[in-house]
């Protein structure tokens, strides 16, 4: 992304799903073919890999990201309800999202399994 200095306002973060109403559907995608956005942070769009999206009950979706806000290299984990303005999409997955166990790459001409012991 080019280099901004004036964009949309800072973003509005959502809270967490707090237990009242419906559990919202979770999806989540393989750690080496994650989705990500750009966030707008202090003055510039700041890379943002995707570890979640929550579906909620009443048709908001959340996206759960890891993000360096300020350039610092400090990344924090934080949750933004999509659309809004300082939210752009970076770039999407070549896999499916899984809603339940651990999600699997595809479009690998091999694949490794690994075993809780490690590699």
């Amino acid at each position: 992304m080019s280099e901004e200095t004036t964009g949309p306002a800072e973003l509005v973060e959502c809270r967490p799903w707090n237990g009242v109403g419906p559990e919202p559907t979770v999806w989540s995608w393989p750690a080496g073919d994650r989705p990500a956005l750009y966030v707008w942070s202090l003055g510039r769009w700041r890379y943002a890999p995707v570890h979640a999206r929550q579906d909620l009950a009443d048709g908001t979706v959340v996206y759960q990201v890891a993000v360096d806000l300020d350039g610092s290299t400090s990344v924090v984990s934080r949750s933004y309800a999509w659309p809004q303005p300082g939210l752009r999409i970076a770039h999407g997955s070549q896999s499916q999202p899984s809603s339940s166990g651990p999600p699997v790459l595809t479009g690998r001409e091999r694949s490794v399994r690994m075993d809780s012991a490690g590699a």
